[in-house]
């Protein structure tokens, strides 16, 4: 029996209401995080990751583990400061980031 609740039985108003926040919930949410949650045995080589950069013209300064995806500092082509965001089983590019380089020091 639950404690507060009418005849230990669940009122229809409140499983409703429930039910219609989970489905208000959006389901891609928890997929819209940057965070990787892949087992190390499926993880591209660091190597391959390096290779990746490089056929997109990233000059990396370093390569990192954040929140469980590669992580690559560097420069692109243009030379602009950027940080990308890597799958690591994937090698997709989850997050590509340009630094802003603008100084605000009027």
């Amino acid at each position: 029996m639950f404690n507060g609740v009418r005849g230990g039985v669940w009122p229809m108003k409140k499983t409703l209401t429930i039910l219609g926040f989970l489905m208000a919930f959006p389901a891609g949410a928890a997929l819209a995080d940057d965070d990787c949650f892949v087992p190390m045995a499926n993880w591209q080589p660091l190597d391959i990751v390096a290779q990746l950069a490089n056929e997109n013209g990233w000059v990396v300064r370093r390569i990192k583990i954040d929140d469980g995806c590669y992580e690559i500092d560097g420069r692109d082509a243009e030379g602009r400061e950027i940080e990308v965001t890597i799958h690591p089983a994937t090698l997709q590019v989850i997050e590509f980031e340009v630094e802003d380089d603008d100084d605000d020091d009027d």
